[in-house]
């Protein structure tokens, strides 16, 4: 479905290997980036600086989902960007308020808090959350109920609530009141359920736990729970969101309606934008002055989510994302068949994963990339797959070959 642009001439003042150098000494310490340098995108391909093509199924992280170069948001954004970029939240901006307006048009929410990331949005599902129970229903409900596995982000409040202790090593003290229980596991959920519950906090798919759907079953239960005991149902579909099982929202796909809910990632196709959406009667857990994002709500990135919701939400683009998705987990599961290293094939739409081992998947990874495919490991064991939504059938039948070729490769190299 994607469309290709003409690929510029490149133009390389510093070689690549004088600035991986320089990267080195200078890049912080938290990042252990690939020696490659992109200098621009085709579609669902990217271009380094020396013109080699790699077939992107990483999509930054599940960011670009109309690919690179998408001429409808290429025109939006440059359009904007010669008319107005920031206002502050002290006034209003035209795109902001369509953007807003779509959002509670096209979902459950009736308010929109705008801010510029994932962490940022479960940051502020989490403040609102407390801030309710404690100064509007005045509960004194504290509790935080989360997943085991899951994600949520990297700010302090957000890394408390993710379920990976790995992440949180060296930065205590952690903030108190978040409780872990097991992924899918019901009787869990319940228990862990009390008087102090303030909310519970999950993701339809969890994405750097391993590319794990949640079962409706699950999300129902969660949805049980709160109604019965009045704590607050959030859903972080920063990852799963924005088209990328196949509906709107990740929520449709289960038919369990969250009170809250977070959106960063693809909603803007690559300009760095994240949301909250409430209930009208969670909103009031926030007054005037209570929380606030400084870029949130600028125009350009809400003119890009715009563009892109004026594109993910048509049902065509939709049905494309879950035949696509249909398509790459026939193929993983045919490779599957085939050798035995893929032990599982998991996921719904375009988020997809495939178990392969914590020992294999690094290699397998970088064998594709080597090959010229671009994926990345989730969970320690799983390779996962977060292509553009804008894939068609040639770009997943080549990934799944690139996978054969990788998978064949290490077997043989036994390295």
């Amino acid at each position: 479905m994607h469309t290709h642009r003409p690929v510029r001439k490149l133009a390389p003042e510093r070689s690549t290997a004088s600035l991986v150098e320089s990267a080195t000494q200078t890049t912080s310490r938290n990042y252990g980036p690939s020696p490659i340098v992109f200098d621009h995108g085709d579609g669902v391909f990217l271009v380094d600086r020396e013109g080699r093509r790699y077939l992107d199924f990483l999509a930054g992280i599940a960011v670009n989902c109309l690919g690179y170069g998408h001429p409808a948001l290429v025109e939006a954004l440059q359009s904007q960007v010669g008319k107005l970029l920031h206002v502050s939240n002290l006034f209003y901006n035209e795109p902001q308020l369509l953007l807003q307006e779509r959002l509670v048009a096209q979902s459950f929410a009736d308010r929109v808090f705008f801010c510029n990331s994932g962490a940022e949005a479960n940051e502020a599902a989490l403040k609102l959350a407390r801030r309710y129970h404690g100064v509007v229903a005045q509960s004194g409900r504290r509790t935080i109920v989360c997943a085991q596995q899951s994600f949520h982000g990297r700010t302090l409040q957000a890394l408390a609530a993710t379920g990976q202790p790995k992440y949180w090593e060296g930065f205590d003290p952690m903030p108190a009141g978040f409780v872990h229980v097991p992924f899918n596991d019901v009787a869990a959920l319940e228990a862990a359920v009390d008087g102090t519950t303030c909310a519970i906090f999950l993701e339809p798919v969890q994405g750097e736990g391993g590319v794990l759907p949640a079962t409706r079953e699950y999300l129902a239960a969660a949805r049980r729970l709160c109604d019965v005991s009045g704590a607050v149902l959030i859903f972080d579909e920063v990852q799963c969101g924005v088209g990328r099982l196949g509906t709107l929202w990740a929520y449709e796909s289960f038919g369990v309606v969250p009170d809250i809910a977070t959106w960063a990632k693809g909603i803007a196709g690559g300009v760095p934008l994240g949301v909250m959406l409430s209930t009208e009667k969670l909103s009031e857990g926030f007054k005037k002055g209570s929380h606030a994002s400084t870029f949130g709500g600028n125009p350009l990135a809400c003119r890009g989510g715009l563009t892109v919701l004026d594109i993910v939400s048509t049902p065509e683009f939709l049905a494309n994302v879950v035949a696509m998705g249909e398509r790459l987990q026939a193929g993983l599961r045919g490779l599957a068949e085939k050798g035995g290293v893929i032990k599982e094939v998991r996921g719904m739409g375009l988020m997809v994963g495939a178990v392969v081992g914590s020992e294999l998947a690094p290699k397998i990874m970088a064998a594709a990339l080597e090959r010229g495919l671009l994926i990345n490991t989730a969970g320690g064991d799983t390779l996962r797959f977060v292509p553009p939504l804008i894939v068609g059938a040639p770009d997943v039948d080549r990934a799944v070959e690139i996978i054969e070729g990788s998978i064949e490769s290490v077997l043989s190299s036994g390295r």
